[in-house]
């Protein structure tokens, strides 16, 4: 038997869809899942395919089926079954066999293996994949974190299955150790707030604007054919759209307006504030999906406090402008994120290929990551909204986020995302801000000192003794 070139621990939706990209590819692979039924039949029904794919019953007969030196991804539920997997696998393996942990792993648990790999002098790389079932079927975006030698040695099967842009794969190596799984999880948080902004502008048209699902699905359409083109905003339109099969009406109208969420941007809003990292809009579009949940709540809110949104005077070009503002505020805080992380932890992330790793087969694809590439690669250390082609765009949509917000201010119209872009906009274009009165305040109950303005070296105020 021909020896397969990599193996996959796994066979759930993504594990299954990776390993048929894979075996696609022209790669031989070797898979094994806990349970043998499962492997039987997944590789029972690969097809075509079937001959590329080593259906293994153990541990023992997957790391005998690969040739050496062996890789061997897992696609297995985050956490404790990461480790659980490896300490069974480590002992079958030579210390130059690769491990890949593949899943969704929260970048401290990705630190952490990789920390005692490199101990063991063991092989140990932390992937973060985006593009959900049909991407990883047909290519997704791939971010490496791991010793760049044992990147580069798996790095020809990773890219050959990965998404393209302009024939370029999207799979980098993004650093060392959890690199890879914390640029997955930064991109995940932007995810959250696209998503968040894209249902805002959604109920303004329902709810303000009095617009059905069936006439909202066409002017998302529209848009994807301008600056907003991505592929949310291309499948908004397509949710929009399509009709429930037992009802016949609108499926957005029989969807239970509760979101549902894994942990990942839970995971961005609490590792911005360790890096004092102001990501706003993500935390809002985290919290915006929590209240989500308190249906009950909601429904006394508005039972208490008046009839819920009131329709509004807005032209759909101005919530195309706030959502065009808004994406691009998104944007510049999450790779901001990403650069502050880099130093802290010495990754050295290479920011323009965070964005070009984007550009195709993950689910914040955008056709603006075209331009972010090249803005990061022109200055990786400029915030985003200061690169000459995202300040022209602020400048012409900003007015519009600002009647957006305003408008449905005043009209009951809840917008967690799009307002915190605004107020974190209006506080970067705002030289002398109101901290003087905090540090003011600091001194006084505290003794904390203060800089001045003039440099004078007076570090306590004439309140000093004061404080409590």
């Amino acid at each position: 038997m021909t020896l397969a070139r990599i193996g996959l621990i796994g066979l759930g939706t993504m594990g299954a869809a990776l390993a048929l990209n894979i075996a696609e590819k022209g790669h031989r692979i070797a898979v094994w899942n806990r349970t043998s039924q499962v492997t039987r039949e997944f590789h029972a029904g690969a097809g075509a395919l079937a001959p590329q794919i080593v259906p293994t019953e153990s541990l023992a007969d997957l790391v005998a089926a690969l040739a050496p030196p062996r890789a061997i991804i897992l696609m297995v539920p985050a956490g404790p079954v990461v480790d659980d997997q490896i300490a069974a696998l480590r002992p079958l393996l030579a210390p130059e066999d690769l491990i890949i942990d593949a899943g969704n792993a929260n970048f401290h648990d990705t630190e952490r293996r990789a920390a005692a790999a490199e101990a063991a002098g063991e092989a140990f790389l932390g992937m973060g994949v985006s593009g959900g079932e049909e991407g990883a079927r047909h290519g997704p975006s791939i971010m490496g974190g791991g010793p760049r030698a044992a990147w580069d040695r798996v790095a020809p099967v990773l890219e050959s299955i990965a998404a393209r842009h302009q024939g370029a794969p999207c799979a980098t190596w993004m650093g060392p150790r959890g690199a890879g799984h914390f640029v997955k999880t930064v991109h995940n948080g932007i995810e959250y707030a696209d998503m968040q902004m894209i249902a805002e502008a959604y109920g303004l048209m329902r709810d303000g604007l009095g617009l059905t699902a069936a006439q909202i699905a066409p002017v998302f359409a529209r848009w994807n054919g301008g600056i907003l083109k991505s592929y949310l905003i291309e499948i908004s339109a397509a949710v929009a759209a399509a009709t429930d099969p037992e009802t016949g009406t609108a499926m957005l109208d029989v969807i239970v307006d509760a979101a549902g969420q894994k942990g990942t941007g839970r995971w961005t809003a609490i590792e911005a504030q360790h890096l004092a990292a102001p990501i706003p809009v993500i935390e809002a579009a985290v919290a915006a999906r929590n209240i989500s949940a308190r249906r009950e709540e909601r429904a006394a809110g508005q039972a208490a406090f008046g009839a819920g949104p009131q329709p509004l005077s807005l032209p759909l070009e101005d919530i195309e402008g706030a959502l065009i503002a808004g994406k691009i505020l998104c944007y510049a805080q999450g790779f901001t994120m990403l650069a502050a992380a880099s130093e802290s932890y010495g990754w050295g992330v290479p920011l323009p290929e965070c964005a070009k790793v984007w550009r195709a087969g993950c689910i914040i694809r955008s056709a603006m990551l075209d331009d972010m590439a090249q803005a990061l690669t022109d200055d990786p250390a400029r915030n985003l909204i200061f690169a000459p082609a995202f300040a022209d765009l602020l400048r012409q949509h900003h007015g519009a986020l600002r009647r957006v917000v305003a408008e449905a201010a005043l009209r009951g119209h809840a917008l967690p995302a799009l307002s915190a872009g605004l107020a974190w906009f209006d506080t970067m274009r705002t030289a002398r801000g109101t901290a003087n009165m905090i540090q003011g305040q600091r001194d006084y109950f505290g003794a904390h000192g203060f800089q001045r303005l003039d440099g004078k070296p007076l570090p306590h105020g004439p309140w000093a003794g004061q404080g409590a």
